[in-house]
């Protein structure tokens, strides 16, 4: 699989290359794989880069972490409350629904061009994703296991820690994985409208000067990111559902007894 993989991503990178050198398509708006190459050698060199990468994964961190935790504490609350869910249900898929990237001017006014604004933006991004997810996760859990749980004297903090988080792992950590993108798309497109630094800002600098190798440049640093966190975010899944069954192991052991 990894074989596979590492061929498909050559063998586009060496048609890409090809089509360039040899006008198939125009260096001016797709650049060359090689000449991107050497431009983030000049940057990894010069240690330019390091200072944007940060100050994107610091933005795209706290945006994941509070966006996550208030959609957890929005998630578990409403579940657990019916009627207050069913009040603010419209008012939650009008919040949804609404596009936020329109709102980081107004986040930019609010918090001004540091760091707090692309937070925001973040929170805004993720906090529904993981909202929906948790409250889905909360609500399908089997409530045999909850009614058995009250019979056996569980009190509301051993039915959350016990019974609910572990039904809704799954549901949660589903919907962070994907929140990870959404965090990163915040931390950029706040950058990329209003600050002094970041890998959004880079991408706009470059892009006011025609300079698609630096554009594509800065792509690749950002798809880098978010591929490594997608690994440690896949790995950390991976270690908290080791509790649970592998799929199909069940029933291997029974054909073979």
């Amino acid at each position: 699989m990894r074989i596979a993989q590492l061929g498909l991503a050559v063998t586009v990178l060496l048609g890409w290359e090809l089509a360039a050198r040899y006008g198939a398509i125009d260096e001016f708006f797709f650049s060359r794989p090689s000449d991107i190459a050497v431009r983030l050698s000049d940057w990894f060199g010069s240690g330019s880069i390091w200072r944007h990468m940060r100050l994107t994964v610091v933005e795209a961190a706290l945006g994941l972490g509070i966006g996550g935790i208030a959609g957890l504490v929005l998630g578990f609350a409403l579940a657990r409350m019916r009627f207050v869910a069913a009040v603010v249900e419209p008012y939650v898929r009008i919040g949804n629904a609404l596009p936020r990237v329109v709102l980081a001017p107004i986040f930019l006014l609010w918090f001004g061009l540091g760091i707090w604004s692309k937070v925001a933006l973040g929170v805004s991004l993720v906090v529904f994703i993981v909202f929906f997810n948790t409250y889905q996760g909360v609500r399908e859990a089997d409530q045999l296991l909850v009614d058995n749980a009250r019979m056996l004297g569980a009190t509301e903090r051993q039915l959350w820690r016990y019974v609910l988080l572990p039904s809704a792992l799954t549901w949660i950590l589903a919907s962070l994985r994907l929140s990870v993108g959404f965090a990163v798309i915040g931390a950029v497109v706040g950058e990329y409208l209003g600050s002094a630094s970041g890998l959004g800002y880079l991408i706009a600098q470059a892009e006011g000067t025609f300079d698609t190798t630096g554009v594509f440049a800065g792509i690749a640093v950002l798809c880098a990111v978010v591929v490594v966190v997608d690994m440690a975010a896949d790995r950390a899944e991976r270690h908290l559902l080791r509790w649970q069954p592998v799929r199909g192991t069940a029933i291997t052991k029974g054909k073979q007894e």
